[in-house]
């Protein structure tokens, strides 16, 4: 189980998601005002300090933070992987969980660039610009991992039925 690359590739790809869940900000969205920042548990609002306008009060208040379930699709793909690298015996099995994790990896970094490039109607007000966080980076990173762990998966199935054949 050890020696085989896949699994460091998808042991990387699980620590990959447990950063991704600590709270790290993906896209930032800077307005006149307010700065939102979405990570893998909402989007939360802070005060834009560059704009302070002449009647703004320490009592007004923020807008209200909404609650996007991003964390779930990590927890699935880390849960994922960990099944895929447990299921070794099984190479058919993995092959199809390794698949899952490239698809559902592809699906939600898809997801998250659209909510980067479509981050003035998610919000609701008019943004002047935005910026990618470190996290979404890190996130990145995993993809072509998954990739390299379904093509070793591949390449242990195809050594195991050549030996079949002899």
């Amino acid at each position: 189980m050890l020696q085989r690359i896949q699994t460091y590739y998808l042991g990387i790809i699980i620590v990959i998601q447990v950063i991704a869940v600590s709270g790290m900000d993906f896209i930032r969205f800077f307005s006149d005002k307010y700065v939102y920042k979405l990570n893998a548990w909402g989007v939360s609002v802070e005060r834009n300090h560059e704009y302070l306008p002449s009647s703004w009060s320490p009592d007004d208040s923020l807008p209200e933070g909404s609650m996007v379930p991003v964390f779930i699709g990590f927890i699935l793909i880390a849960l994922l992987a960990f099944w895929c690298i447990m299921s070794y015996k099984n190479l058919d099995r993995q092959l199809k969980l390794g698949r899952a994790i490239f698809y559902l990896y592809l699906v939600s970094a898809f997801g998250i660039y659209l909510l980067a490039i479509m981050g003035d109607s998610f919000i609701g007000q008019k943004i002047v610009s935005n910026e990618v966080g470190m996290s979404y980076w890190i996130f990145i990173c995993g993809l072509p991992l998954s990739f390299l762990a379904n093509t070793g998966i591949r390449r242990d199935k195809r050594l195991l039925d050549s030996l079949k054949r002899l």
